[in-house]
């Protein structure tokens, strides 16, 4: 493999499985030194067990990213114990319930946009200094196919979708010039635990979500990994506050 991150910092929130974990394991794979973050302490710690495995450096740090306290504290703690923050993939988030709007709890609402989008929002606050002060970084955050299209019976995670990439956007034109890149990846139905438990709530809306996909099947975390590493490295220098559909083709239709 290619080591394209040789010497750089990644933090990973989310880490703990999935999407998170592959990204991990991929930054780590690149070179990358990587901080591992998720509120499930015992998978973050097996992520790092993965990686180190590999031969790479990483160390876990729980977060729960709505609380600003800790967000604070996992972006000084990268930069404490690896000396700089390159890369960031902010992708910690919640699905919610699967229920129309009219019937969707308010208390249900609060806790997706907190995570999802305000805990994308905090992520970004912080690890934005470090990456000022050495003019350089590049910021991915994870949205969703939901983000860039409507999707039933989900408005509330689909509203922080769309928010987090017009926060992607936002922020890609502010930091623009200080040599900081932020960019959105968009998956679509992936093979995750979240995608799992509608399955189970919902067999029949994944089958025909699946069939809507025009490629007939489910997107692996690794395919998803690797578009992330894509826009954290060199290779993708010119590409700045761009939301990337890895779906299978399912939003162009």
């Amino acid at each position: 493999m290619i080591m394209q991150l040789e010497g750089k910092v990644a933090l990973v929130t989310g880490a703990a499985s999935g999407i998170g974990r592959a990204a991990a394991l991929a930054l780590a794979g690149a070179g990358a030194k990587v901080v591992v973050s998720d509120i499930n302490a015992a998978g973050g710690e097996e992520t790092v067990r993965l990686i180190h495995e590999m031969g790479g450096g990483a160390l876990f740090h729980p977060c729960d990213v709505s609380r600003a306290a800790e967000v604070q504290a996992l972006v000084n703690l990268a930069v404490t114990a690896y000396g700089r923050l390159d890369c960031a993939v902010n992708n910690a988030g919640v699905g919610g319930d699967m229920l129309p709007t009219d019937r969707r709890d308010e208390s249900m609402w609060d806790l997706v946009m907190k995570v999802n989008l305000k805990g994308v929002w905090l992520c970004m606050k912080y690890e934005l200094g470090p990456m000022q002060a050495q003019k350089s970084g590049s910021i991915v955050n994870v949205a969703s196919a939901a983000g860039l299209i409507g999707f039933r019976y989900a408005s509330a995670y689909a509203a922080s979708k769309h928010g987090v990439i017009g926060l992607t956007r936002s922020a890609a034109l502010e930091y623009a010039r200080m040599g900081i890149r932020v960019n959105a990846v968009c998956p679509g139905f992936t093979e995750t635990a979240m995608v799992e438990e509608m399955n189970a709530a919902n067999p029949q809306m994944v089958e025909a979500t699946v069939k809507a996909i025009p490629m007939r099947r489910l997107g692996t975390p690794d395919e998803i990994a690797q578009a992330i590493l894509w826009l954290c490295s060199e290779q993708s220098s010119f590409v700045n506050g761009h939301a990337l559909a890895v779906d299978g083709g399912t939003v162009v239709q």
